[in-house]
């Protein structure tokens, strides 16, 4: 059975593909029960038990990408489950190893307390409907014999709001989710997905609206350092967007609000957080709500962009792209007004153009819409610098003490300090992906294979400051806050 990494996002890609294709030529409707078939064309089956349940994963990644719940169900939760393809993780928990020697002093037995190890012929047996997973038996062997088997998905969700169902497929509580997305490239056979938002973009680009992209400082970097920001303008014109801005901008915005709420918070002897991730700002929400006065209320940079663009024709139709997959809920929240009407990954986006027969190609950048430290905005550490960096031009004290946060285990620490009122430092910058918004569920390449391209990219930026920079923009036109 085939199911490393690249066959996986293979096959997504694929779906992906076939979806916008049909979309950009009208015939979804008509032809996406064909998408199956021409991707699993049988007769043997290529990476499963048979093309018949092959063929049903790729029906509901149609249903994904049409932005869908894979099963028909309603669901207002970007991450979904496709349960066709989770089937081949093991149930157990803790399972006993060729390692077991039976020993006369059955410690593992002796150290259960609820009756689940018993001795066969061979070896200890663990009963899975008895075992609690508290793990006392993997202690107590005295030769390592008992392995602690967690699934790939359940070990990297933040928030533990995986669990499974009697027959072992993945279930996502809804109500502990953060949407950040850390499952959907963990599982080996890519039974994680989330909702996309392609269809709804073609058919607006076709009807002739005003669709404008807005491209996430993390981007930068992940095609080489010949792709710049340019070049995703080009290609997305092509494409049929209207236009298309920097959310470097958005840095540069968000950075100036939060400094303001920053000195203000500092000489009050307040502490705050970032507010700029959606999954931090889901994860205070949902585990952490008393802490909801210690949030800024400035909007995230993809928000204020939006607003800037609407303010100026509020007709128009704003995408934000990135490798960010909490973003979508972000542009699902109703209480945000003039965020992101959608929400795109990179290769949601990339699947748009190749079905059109357009690529990325090398452009030297003339104008850009950021700062350099809007920018590195999509670094973990960029949100503080930058902020710093503006409490510096306005003359304010910025020897402050910032607690940057790089992955859910470091955000949870940080808000549970908080919440007991012992963090020792001033702010907090979350970010639920680990280095930021480079390391999102959604990029192209990993933070080290792009970081030299990246920090190129952005040193060939001017060194013009934030607050010089937002003087082209009409800033007074919209609100910066909740």
């Amino acid at each position: 059975m085939v199911t490393n990494d690249a066959t996986v996002l293979r096959i997504k890609h694929d779906v992906l593909y076939e979806v916008a294709k049909l979309a950009w030529e009208g015939e979804l409707e008509e032809k996406k029960s064909d998408i199956p078939y021409k991707i699993i064309p049988g007769p043997q089956a290529q990476f499963r038990c048979c093309i018949y349940k092959e063929r049903e994963i790729i029906r509901q990644r149609v249903r994904l990408a049409e932005g869908k719940c894979p099963k028909g169900m309603d669901s207002r939760n970007v991450v979904q489950v496709i349960n066709a393809a989770c089937e081949e993780c093991p149930i157990a928990s803790y399972v006993v190893t060729d390692n077991c020697r039976k020993c006369m002093g059955k410690a593992c037995q002796n150290s259960c307390h609820f009756g689940a190890i018993s001795m066969n012929e061979t070896r200890a047996h663990i009963d899975p409907n008895k075992c609690k997973e508290c793990g006392k038996c993997a202690q107590a062997c005295p030769y390592n014999a008992i392995a602690h088997l967690e699934r790939p998905c359940k070990k990297v969700c933040p928030v533990d709001a995986i669990t499974y169902d009697e027959y072992g497929v993945c279930v996502i509580d809804e109500k502990k989710c953060i949407q950040c997305g850390a499952c959907i490239h963990s599982c080996p056979f890519g039974a994680i997905g989330s909702k996309t938002f392609m269809v709804d973009i073609i058919r607006l680009i076709k009807a002739g609206k005003k669709v404008v992209a807005m491209v996430a400082p993390a981007v930068e970097g992940q095609f080489g350092s010949n792709i710049t920001t340019a070049s995703w303008k080009n290609a997305l014109k092509k494409t049929g967007f209207s236009d298309m801005i920097e959310v470097a901008l958005g840095g540069d915005m968000t950075a100036a609000a939060e400094a303001e709420e920053w000195a203000k918070a500092y000489k009050e002897g307040k502490k705050m957080t970032t507010s700029c991730c959606p999954a931090f700002v889901n994860m205070i929400k949902q585990y952490y709500p008393m802490l909801l006065d210690h949030m800024s209320t400035t909007v995230s940079p993809m928000c204020g962009v939006s607003r800037m663009i609407k303010a100026e024709d509020p007709e128009a139709i704003t995408v934000f792209i990135g490798p960010c997959t909490a973003k979508k809920s972000e542009s699902l929240d109703l209480n945000i007004t003039g965020n992101a009407d959608y929400v795109l990954t990179i290769g949601e986006v990339r699947a748009m153009m190749r079905a059109k027969g357009i690529e990325l190609e090398p452009a030297e950048n003339t104008e850009q819409d950021g700062s350099v430290f809007g920018k590195r905005f999509g670094n973990g550490g960029g949100v503080a610098g930058a902020v710093i960096q503006c409490l510096k031009e306005m003359g304010e004290n910025t020897d402050i003490n910032v607690m940057k946060c790089s992955g859910g285990a470091e955000c949870k620490k940080a808000l549970l300090l908080l919440k007991v009122g012992k963090l020792p430092a001033d702010f907090i910058e979350g970010m639920v992906c680990t280095g930021g918004c480079v390391g999102g569920p959604s990029r192209h390449k990993t933070e080290m294979e792009f970081k030299k391209d990246r920090d190129t990219l952005i040193a060939a930026a001017d060194g013009r400051e934030v607050h010089e920079n937002l003087k082209n923009y009409p800033m007074d036109k919209f609100s910066m806050h909740r």
